[in-house]
């Protein structure tokens, strides 16, 4: 068998080419004996580097895209060299297609593609918003009246989520984004499709606001009542008077509708702050994060002192785990002066503007401080003394008459948290709605405890913000603070509880200490000196088992918000109607008149409070009550015939109040309709003003 022709002159070993011409090369035969085992290699190689190529056509051509002169791989190995001069053979043919940089544009369009679900649900949410109509409220409130784009957008935000928080190459900036429109869509909503602020309780805090701007300072009980209280605990509305002037609005009520949404905005600071004191895994953070929103449906957000107070509460907390551990060396310690300082003026900010927030905060340092990491008793101690000193001197006149009931209900536990007459659920929307924000709130303790077990190192490294999670728990034997106890430790629990339920929708997590611990241990690998390879294009998640679950259990929490949050929009929301019945009561009721009510859920109820007094019969005991449906006429005009001229007596009864009354098992539609006829054709009373909000009837003078 002849030989097959063989080059003139051998390869050189260092570079593997021969010294031949392009033109030779290009013309020279491949063919080599079998037993050439360098060249049988070559060929394998090549027959290889063909069959990648037909697999990976996109590649291929990618490689050709940025390699337009590049030839088909040779059959000679060659080991990359350094580049030749001009003139001299070309560059070695491409022979590893996984070296090249991907397209410019897919990497973009890959980087970005979190931006497309994001846009997809806020379109979604502003057409939901657009084509809503609140006009009439049923029993399940905003709930029914949605459109079911919101809905929808909801799913695509969550799954959205999803998928970005679980890709670690992602930057935290996606998630935040995410949240932020999380938060607009459960918080914005209302306020973009209701022409009038929410929540009697908010109305009522406008008119403290008022009454400061009006006096020009505080005053005590024997001028303004029981209302005296607000006096005692100002800062809130001391600071939202100086933000009235400093706008330039007419008062609070210009404003107070967005409230919610501001103030939830407020809580990502400090919670940012506490998650990452004890993990720097972002699915980790982040996913606490969206659970925390979505499990903080207890409505507290609204205007009012708790919003901001809480906000301080987590503050406080944030710092003290920051700053206040012992992180093992000396200069953990330093610069303690000046957190104290600020430490100081957090608490004091707590304590004149709420009565409950405090003990909490109390009972979660005592907590904190029992601890062997966060044993500093400055921070319990200082917070002790700040709200012992408000409380025996500002808030003296109140505790002195309120503490024989505070004592009585100490460790009370059943009538603490019974919710008792009035605050009852009634009616199919308001059970069904009620059972959702008891569903939500279960299911976010469960997995907490889920990711208790499932996750032992955080046991261990995250213990804080188990006692965070539990450390309210005690408040239940405190006192029923007006039937609301058992919400406000929900409330508080949530941060702590937040955190170990997203661990259990997550794989393996990691823990600030774990990593410290791993690096210190764990000696450098030769890959973490190497240059880090390009990040590929993201693959389709697969249908596992770890993807998909969690992402559903997300995505029930996120739906169940809003009947836990909005379901009662029909006892909570105001038509403008309603506003200028009630405000023209206000406008002709001369002072120390009387306005008796079924219940104070309508707006302006605690408009003047200084100047005209109020009586709501359905908070008066059982029997009267009973007494007024019997024959409602004549029982109302004797209770109202103490007032004397020049002050006028008048009965008001709204749409809210009939919403409250039946959604909460005090009266029915028709007992209350019974009422309103009866006052309607008794002589005693004149009718002053009725439209579609309410009636509002006046005592006449005879009677």
């Amino acid at each position: 068998m002849q030989e097959p022709p063989t080059p003139a002159t051998s390869p050189d070993p260092t570079t593997g080419r021969s010294p031949q011409s392009p033109a030779a090369t290009a013309t020279q035969s491949p063919a080599a004996t079998p037993s050439d085992p360098v060249t049988a290699a070559s060929q394998e190689s090549a027959a290889t580097a063909s069959e990648e190529a037909s697999v990976r056509p996109g590649r291929a051509a990618t490689a050709r895209a940025h390699h337009p002169t590049a030839r088909e791989p040779s059959t000679t190995p060659a080991p990359t060299t350094a580049p030749e001069p001009s003139g001299s053979a070309p560059e070695p043919p491409v022979t590893d297609l996984s070296d090249l940089a991907p397209a410019a544009w897919p990497v973009r369009a890959a980087a970005a593609w979190p931006a497309l679900p994001l846009l997809v649900a806020l379109a979604l949410w502003v057409y939901a918003t657009r084509h809503t109509d609140v006009s009439a409220l049923d029993d399940f409130g905003l709930v029914s009246a949605l459109h079911p784009t919101f809905w929808a957008g909801l799913a695509v935000l969550t799954a959205g989520f999803w998928f970005t928080v679980r890709d670690r190459r992602r930057p935290g900036a996606w998630s935040l984004a995410y949240v932020l429109v999380l938060l607009v869509m459960e918080r914005a909503t209302q306020a973009l499709l209701y022409t009038t602020p929410l929540y009697a309780w908010a109305w009522k805090h406008d008119a403290v606001i008022d009454h400061l701007l009006t006096s020009g300072g505080l005053q005590g009980a024997d001028r303004l009542g029981d209302m005296a209280v607000y006096d005692q605990w100002p800062g809130f509305f001391a600071a939202q008077a100086a933000l009235v002037r400093l706008l330039g609005v007419d008062n609070a009520a210009m404003y107070m509708a967005w409230w919610p949404l501001v103030s939830s905005v407020l809580l990502l600071l400090p919670l940012l702050l506490i998650y990452r004191t004890f993990t720097e895994d972002r699915r980790l953070i982040w996913t606490a994060v969206w659970l925390f929103c979505v499990g903080n449906w207890v409505g507290q957000d609204y205007f009012s002192p708790q919003s901001v107070a809480f906000a301080l509460h987590l503050g406080v907390l944030a710092v003290v785990l920051r700053r206040y551990g012992r992180s093992g060396g000396p200069h953990g310690r330093q610069g303690q002066a000046v957190w104290t300082v600020l430490l100081s003026v957090l608490v004091t900010a707590i304590v004149v503007s709420h009565q409950l927030t405090p003990g909490m905060l109390v009972v979660t340092l005592v907590a904190l401080a029992l601890t062997r990491r966060y044993r500093d008793w400055v921070p319990a101690v200082t917070t002790v003394v700040i709200f012992l000193a408000w409380c025996l001197t500002a808030a003296l006149p109140f505790l002195s008459a309120a503490m024989p009931d505070m004592i009585r209900s100490i460790g009370d536990i059943g009538a603490n948290v019974e919710t008792g007459y009035g605050t009852t659920p009634t009616g199919t929307g308001a059970v069904a709605t009620s059972w959702a924000a008891r569903l939500l709130s279960g299911s976010v303790l469960l997995l907490a405890l889920a990711g208790v077990v499932r996750q032992r190192v955080l046991r261990h490294r995250a213990l804080p913000l188990l006692l965070i999670a539990a450390a309210p728990l005690p408040m239940f034997a405190a006192s029923s603070y007006g039937s609301e106890m058992i919400f406000r430790v929900l409330m508080f629990m949530l941060p702590g509880a937040a955190f170990f339920a997203a661990a259990a929708l997550l794989p393996k997590v990691r823990t600030l200490a774990a990593d410290a611990a791993a690096r210190d241990t764990a000696p450098p690998s030769p890959a973490t000196r190497a240059r880090p390879r390009r990040v590929p294009l993201p693959a389709l998640p697969r249908p596992r088992y770890g993807v998909w679950v969690p992402l559903l259990v997300l995505l029930a929490g996120t739906l169940a918000f809003v009947p836990s949050y909005s379901g009662k929009d029909r006892v909570n929301y105001f038509p403008p109607r309603e506003v200028a019945l009630v405000q023209q009561l206000f406008d002709q009721a001369p002072d120390d008149s009387l306005v008796v009510a079924a219940n104070r859920n309508y707006p302006l109820a605690y408009e003047q409070y200084w100047r005209v007094d109020h009586y709501w019969f359905l908070d008066d005991d059982r029997r009267h009550v009973d007494e007024i449906v019997r024959d409602p006429a004549t029982v109302l005009a004797r209770d109202m015939a103490a007032v004397e001229p020049p002050a006028r007596a008048y009965f008001l009864l709204t749409r809210g109040q009939t919403a409250n009354s039946e959604m909460n098992g005090q009266l029915d539609r028709a007992q209350l309709d019974r009422i309103r006829e009866s006052v309607a054709s008794s002589p005693a009373f004149e009718l002053v003003a009725e439209n579609d909000g309410g009636v509002l009837y006046v005592l006449t003078p005879a009677s």
